[in-house]
């Protein structure tokens, strides 16, 4: 993690879950820090934390990256402090479970804001800077299903097969400019995402720990991978589907995922 030792980052989401350990990873290897999130009493916290524990500089920015107004704070908070991001870690996002006709359409409609809208919004805001100084980091949390489709979460598959996608043809067109970016694409883990998505328990896989997500996605950056999947069970899963056809594929996570009667 000494990778971004004295340089700063800017980690959305960071309240809690995967944002959070992606926070105390960089930390621990010396990263100085943005957190940002909605809840500002426990990014405040979580800055304190830091601060004591690793001796970084560690600054709060709260936005609701719902809002196309979010990743324009954020922005101005970075510039307006004279704060240099070295590293952009895209994190911030969130699913909905259940039938899509049946899923209130604001909520539908903020999902794809902050799992797709704000990612495009920061990176675009951030990445000229990098390009300048012919180095810098991106690291967008996608998902594994962002590798196929995925019925009754379907538009949040949806908005992260978008994720792994911009980030492996961003990857490409940055390499020239000594720019990283890397999709990071967990599978269950444990955090708040299945409570706040309204997920039932029998939805839920075998999990990780968001310690061990937040560590494979930076030192898949560090490595300059375009993308890397976190945990075998997961990887094993997401390349064996490419070798099935994609109807069967659906129909499978369809059986999986269906409400079970009450």
């Amino acid at each position: 993690m000494s990778e971004w030792r004295g340089k700063w980052a800017v980690v959305t989401g960071a309240s809690a879950g995967i944002g959070a350990a992606l926070a105390r990873e960089l930390a621990s290897g010396g990263a100085n820090l943005v957190l940002s999130a909605r809840r500002g009493d426990r990014l405040q916290s979580l800055a304190e934390e830091l601060r004591k524990k690793h001796g970084v500089l560690a600054e709060i920015c709260v936005a609701d990256l719902a809002q196309t107004s979010g990743a324009e704070e954020i922005f101005l908070f970075t510039r307006n402090n004279g704060i240099e991001v070295e590293l952009l870690v895209n994190n911030a996002g969130f699913g909905a479970y259940g039938e899509f006709s049946k899923i209130e359409l604001g909520l539908l409609l903020e999902m794809v804001q902050v799992n797709v809208g704000s990612v495009v919004h920061l990176t675009r805001l951030y990445l000229p800077q990098m390009i300048a100084r012919r180095r810098g980091d991106v690291l967008i949390v996608a998902s594994t299903a962002a590798f196929q489709a995925v019925p009754y979460i379907s538009v949040y598959a949806a908005t992260k097969s978008f994720d792994l996608l911009f980030a492996e043809g961003l990857a490409e067109e940055m390499r020239p400019y000594a720019v990283r970016v890397c999709a990071l694409c967990p599978g269950s883990t444990e955090s708040e995402f299945r409570e706040v998505a309204g997920q039932p328990e029998h939805t839920r896989g075998r999990q990780e720990t968001a310690e061990k997500v937040a560590r494979v996605g930076l030192r898949a950056l560090a490595a300059g991978k375009s993308s890397v999947i976190s945990g075998a069970r997961n990887w094993l899963s997401a390349e064996g589907e490419r070798l099935a056809p994609r109807r069967l594929v659906t129909r499978v996570a369809g059986k999986m995922f269906r409400p079970k009667e009450s």
